[in-house]
């Protein structure tokens, strides 16, 4: 009993104390009521297309709407080929079309929250590289309408993890708010990184682990993930993100 007693207290202090603290600022924030309120304008965050004329891949994430803002953020990828004069945009999202593609601009915000860049690669590694994240895209398995649960997946972030994961270059996995990205495709329950620098274990991202050179040591409940970062010095708190270099 002792050690179960330790354990729930561990829990509540690592896991729910950050997130309801979260909640609570979260609720007192000033915020659009609906996504017509919402501002989804670019917020200036990448260059015109045609003023940057290497190849690029950015990594995007930013809080999302209502209470899941408390805790949850969304992804998207944009690339650019070199020359190209636009970017182009894509995400996972529970409405629309399976894959969106350019529904928004590169850099917008996201239900009137600023993103922030996961990762960039520029120049000749991007240009390396897109190909594989379109291949990585082209074969996500819950691609077709109606393939999209909010929790715990498969959503927005399982889909820009499953990238992530895929093509490993990037050197980047999603902040510990990315909610879902933790849902291995297929019904997984074990998955190794493409280079074998990262593991995961989960069931069905309810509860789970992943370890390795980019995820450092992750626990994962619910949803939630606490953590310590390897690469860059760090930890990881539930629902607030990363705390680190």
């Amino acid at each position: 009993m002792k050690i179960l007693r330790r354990l729930l207290f561990a829990f509540a202090v690592i896991y729910l104390l950050p997130a309801l603290s979260s909640a609570g600022l979260w609720y007192l924030k000033e915020r659009p009521q609906s996504w017509r309120d919402a501002d989804w304008s670019s917020a200036g965050v990448l260059p015109p297309a045609t003023e940057s004329p290497e190849a690029a891949i950015y990594v995007f994430s930013a809080t999302t709407g209502g209470m899941k803002g408390a805790v949850a953020s969304h992804a998207w990828i944009v690339t650019k080929d070199e020359g190209a004069t636009t970017y182009d945009r894509y995400e996972k999202v529970g409405w629309g079309k399976p894959i969106r593609k350019n529904a928004y601009q590169a850099d917008s915000r996201w239900y009137s929250n600023d993103p922030r860049i996961v990762v960039a690669v520029t120049g000749g590694d991007a240009e390396r590289l897109i190909p594989k994240v379109e291949q990585a895209i082209a074969a996500y398995p819950y691609s077709a309408p109606g393939a999209y649960r909010l929790w715990p997946g498969p959503n927005s972030n399982t889909f820009v993890a499953h990238v992530l994961r895929s093509v490993p270059e990037h050197g980047a996995v999603l902040p510990p708010d990315a909610v879902g990205r933790d849902y291995l495709p297929d019904g997984k329950l074990f998955q190794i990184d493409a280079d074998g620098r990262d593991l995961h274990a989960t069931l069905y991202g309810l509860a789970g682990i992943s370890a390795g050179w980019r995820s450092g040591v992750e626990l994962h409940f619910m949803g939630l993930v606490a953590g310590i970062d390897i690469a860059r010095p760090g930890i990881k708190v539930p629902a607030v993100g990363r705390l680190g270099i």
